[in-house]
């Protein structure tokens, strides 16, 4: 017979997105994307403002509908089952528009009921959301009177309350301190592995530590996606090394390359007042090789060396860069086709 304490693990993607567009009025806010998030992975979801990050978790959730392309949640097709597809959502928008006049409780008593979740479960579940987000002294206040941080915690809650294998969060720690920040992400990465979880945020810090893999938009398309890691390495393309030295840079440039071929001076900085400047260096090369700079360099009577780091590209710096190559890319004008190309004006047909 067969074990029945056995369960199949899905292996499809928790949600999967295939070539999304949305136009308004001839505007694409989503313009062809494609990406897919894992079962239990949680997707840090980035892009400048206005590049379409709303719009796709909208059309995610099933409260907007798509132009063209599709999108599936846990195997269901959002287009043709919206209201199947909100019920293995937790969806937390931005600028969570949470009831005044409810006390915190009754609220998520109230959403429970919406969720369909059966009256024997629905009080535990409400006690373990609060004791998860820390909002058991708050129960009984009236949720108009919360700080932001608390509201912030409430609309968390009610996006996790029914366990649902897919969780949307829109800035959930926009407007808060430092503290209820780290409070926050502590809470998102426990939901790793038990739920799927996409977080759009600008605090890309947060981003960085909490999430698994990274997406990245801007002016509706996709520009890249993958580890933080991979993405510096793809992105930023080299390592880097910021050098304090005084001595002849002409000199230098080629003592850098008996040391390594690649090295480059990428940027120099003026001479301080005991002679010493900054240079920053760049290399193909990923194994570390400043033991071998400091030896070289050092043993090298036509320098005076003062200090050697490598520096280690953030996400910021790889968000940076990756937008501004996608927007110089987008905005390069074409050169026009054809034999009769210089009367053609941009409306001709």
């Amino acid at each position: 017979m067969p074990d029945d304490s056995t369960q199949t693990v899905p292996t499809s993607p928790a949600i999967e997105v295939q070539n999304l567009v949305k136009s308004y009025a001839g505007f694409l806010a989503v313009n062809n994307v494609s990406f897919t998030v894992r079962r239990g992975e949680i997707l840090g979801f980035l892009g400048p403002n206005g590049a379409g990050k709303s719009t796709t978790m909208r059309i995610l959730t099933g409260y907007l509908p798509a132009t063209s392309g599709a999108a599936r949640v846990c195997d269901i097709p959002v287009a043709t089952h919206p209201e199947e597809v909100k019920r293995l959502i937790g969806y937390m928008p931005e600028n969570n528009p949470l009831p005044e006049d409810m006390r915190v409780s009754e609220y998520l008593h109230y959403r429970g009921r919406l969720k369909e979740l059966r009256r024997r479960k629905l009080t535990s579940r409400i006690a373990e959301v609060m004791e998860l987000c820390d909002l058991g002294r708050e129960r009984h206040r009236i949720i108009g009177k919360l700080s932001k941080g608390f509201r912030q915690r409430v609309g968390i809650a009610e996006a996790i309350l029914s366990e649902p294998p897919v969780i949307i969060m829109d800035e959930p720690t926009i407007g808060l301190d430092p503290h209820q920040i780290q409070l926050v992400r502590d809470l998102i990465a426990s939901l790793r592995g038990r739920m799927s979880v996409i977080i759009s945020s600008h605090i890309l810090p947060e981003i960085e530590v909490t999430c698994d893999r990274v997406l990245i938009i801007n002016q509706g398309r996709v520009v890249t996606m993958g580890t933080p890691a991979e993405l510096r390495r793809d992105i930023i393309g080299h390592s880097v090394y910021k050098l304090e030295i005084s001595g002849d840079l002409d000199l230098l440039s080629s003592a850098l390359t008996a040391v390594e071929p690649t090295l480059k001076i990428s940027e120099t900085n003026a001479p301080d007042a005991d002679g010493f400047r900054a240079l920053y260096l760049t290399t193909d090369r990923d194994d570390p090789i400043g033991e071998q700079l400091m030896r070289s360099l050092g043993a090298d009577a036509r320098f005076r060396l003062r200090g050697l780091v490598r520096e280690h590209p953030t996400l910021e710096d790889v968000f940076l860069v990756a937008t501004r190559r996608s927007r110089d890319i987008i905005d390069t004008p074409k050169a026009p086709k054809g034999r009769n190309s210089k009367s053609q004006t941009p409306n001709s047909k």
